[in-house]
């Protein structure tokens, strides 16, 4: 039996180990979505394929990343990976997301025993999906791109050249794509050489030993924290903004959350069915988002291990938008970014105090793509952008901060998109006024305005602009997303996702939501109202008519007479 101190001493080792494959993978990848955004997500596993640590990015993927394994193995057979082999697998239904986020993982022996995986999955640029960049309407899995049903990328530690060339004449793009996915390749291996000096160091029975400790402890943490939550049995709803097809129909996610004292179970029985357009999920990412309320809730200090989910039920219907079966399109998943804070909704209503309100509620990611002119060569950069969190019990939203489905990503700098393609940042700062109100006021979302230089084509991944970011306890809702293009002219049109021909010249504004305010915004202090005027948070309008607060837009003090009349006459009947 492993001891506790070589146990903990292997967990840190192991977490070491994905820290080096994150760093190996940013300096190797040639897509700034990559080593800019983070857009990745990397785990060490046992040889059941489930996580025993991780490098933060996405964090959806991580949970991915160990159904994709399980069902590599389930089809292949363990018997069948070698040492030195390398796997890819990018089938929607197993591989837990759309074609362009192929999951590499590598089978970990030592000596002729395989005692774990080591995974790295990225958004690479191009499969040959019908579309370049993004597809936002297909209507079968067909269109959406090249299928590597888990295939060997190296045999043995050899390049499989077959696969190689079939992903390189399958890409628009297959330098950077081929460059990303050895990269991906390189960051397994490094993963599986350092547990392997893990086994070297420490030996094989200690090293799988504290394997299967890690996750017994984070289970066991896990049940501690799900005995201090409120019990009891929960239902919210809310929407997307289209499927990409059906473009006027709301897709409705709907969750009921049971919380006892052994399990807490996320039933997504009663989401939309008959969806047409690439918004459905596959069931791993199902799990997956549920999985990241789940751990926010019971063992958010800790990292990420399969042992935090062992008291976690999820319920799918499948054929709905939260379980796609094939030939279900999934391309956009943005229901898997938008459905965690349903979950958050519904808990909502049970535990007010312990989760935040709804944020600006998407990742809001813009696309650029064309040929640049400078170069004659094709370009494609995206970044997502950040939004307002929402207010807790005890505190604001934060301001223009990466929703809570990327806590372990960033956004594109403006000197890498001007300097990589032709578009010029013309202003990047705070929405004012976005945050909903309240005795905690929502976090302010931001807006960054983007003029091309060159014929373009401008993708918009945004699908929470139609519903407003809800509140709690009688706070304020948030401000929506949205995209505007050409603002301030004749051509002047708002919208939501969307795949947009832009001239030379045109502008495209990306606006994101603000969350949702808690609680009464007459009882937040004059001064601290002051303070979000002062700092361009709240407008001295808005100061105003929200909070009942005049502030001197001059020096920034608060008419005390002024208030209390302005707050007396809105607490009147009538």
């Amino acid at each position: 039996m492993t001891d506790a101190i070589t146990i903990e001493i292997i967990r840190h080792a192991l977490l070491s180990a994905a820290e080096e494959v994150a760093r190996n993978l940013c300096r190797t990848a040639y897509n700034t979505v990559v080593y800019e955004i983070h857009d990745y997500g990397i785990g060490i596993h046992d040889a059941a394929g489930d996580v025993v640590a991780d490098a933060p990015g996405i964090a959806v993927f991580t949970r991915g990343n160990d159904h994709g394994i399980k069902k590599a193995v389930e089809f292949l057979g363990a018997g069948a990976m070698e040492p030195g082999d390398v796997f890819i697998l990018n089938y929607p239904y197993w591989a837990c997301a759309h074609t362009l986020d192929p999951l590499v993982f590598a089978p970990i022996h030592v000596g002729d025993e395989l005692v774990g995986f080591a995974s790295c999955r990225v958004h690479v640029l191009d499969l040959n999906q019908k579309d370049p960049g993004y597809v936002l309407d297909s209507t079968d899995s067909s269109q959406e791109g090249l299928v590597l049903p888990a295939v060997r990328l190296y045999r043995r530690g050899e390049q499989n050249t077959d696969v190689f060339n079939i992903i390189r004449f399958n890409s628009r793009l297959p330098e950077r794509t081929i460059g990303d996915i050895q990269a991906q390749v390189s960051a397994c291996v490094t993963g599986v050489r350092r547990t392997q000096d893990i086994a070297a160091k420490h030996g094989r029975e200690n090293l799988t030993g504290a394997m299967r400790a890690i996750n017994e402890h984070g289970a066991a943490l896990a049940r501690l924290g799900l005995a201090k939550l409120p019990k009891g049995t929960w239902s919210a709803t809310d929407f997307v903004d289209s499927d990409g097809v059906d473009t006027d129909r709301l897709v409705e996610l709907r969750a009921t959350v049971t919380i006892t004292d052994d399990e807490m179970t996320v039933d997504w029985t009663g989401s939309a069915r008959d969806v047409r357009g690439p918004i459905n999920l596959p069931v791993g990412q199902t799990h997956a988002l549920s999985s990241l309320i789940f751990k926010a809730l019971t063992t958010p200090d800790t990292p990420v291990v399969a042992g935090n989910f062992a008291p976690l039920r999820v319920i799918t219907e499948p054929g709905s938008v939260m379980h796609a079966v094939p030939p279900m399109p999934t391309f956009t998943l943005w229901t898997g970014l938008l459905a965690g804070e349903v979950v958050l909704k519904a808990l909502a209503k049970g535990m007010p105090d312990l989760v935040p309100a709804c944020s600006g509620g998407d990742v809001c990611s813009m696309m650029g793509l064309g040929v640049n002119p400078r170069t004659g060569e094709p370009w494609l950069e995206a970044t997502n952008e950040a939004v307002g969190f929402g207010a807790t019990a005890t505190a604001d939203g934060e301001d223009g901060i990466m929703h809570l489905s990327e806590p372990g990503c960033r956004n594109n700098p403006v000197e890498v998109l001007e300097t990589k393609s032709p578009m010029v940042i013309e202003s990047y700062g705070y929405r004012p006024d976005t945050g909903g109100a309240g005795r905690h006021r929502g976090g302010c979302g931001v807006s960054r305005v983007y003029r091309f230089t060159a014929p373009s084509t401008g993708i918009c991944l945004v699908y929470k602009t139609r519903t407003r970011p809800w509140s709690i306890a009688g706070g304020g809702e948030g401000v929506p997303n949205r995209i505007v293009i050409n603002g301030g002219t004749e051509r002047e049109r708002v919208q939501g996702g969307s795949y947009n021909r832009l001239e030379a010249g045109e502008v495209l504004a990306n606006e994101t939501g603000g969350g949702g305010g808690f609680g009464d915004p007459f009882e937040r202090q004059p001064q601290r109202v002051a303070d979000d005027v002062r700092n361009g948070f709240v407008s001295v309008a808005a100061a105003a008519r929200e909070y009942g607060v005049e502030v001197d837009p001059e020096d920034f003090a608060v008419d005390e007479d002024r208030t209390a009349d302005l707050r007396a006459a809105a607490r009147t009947p009538g």
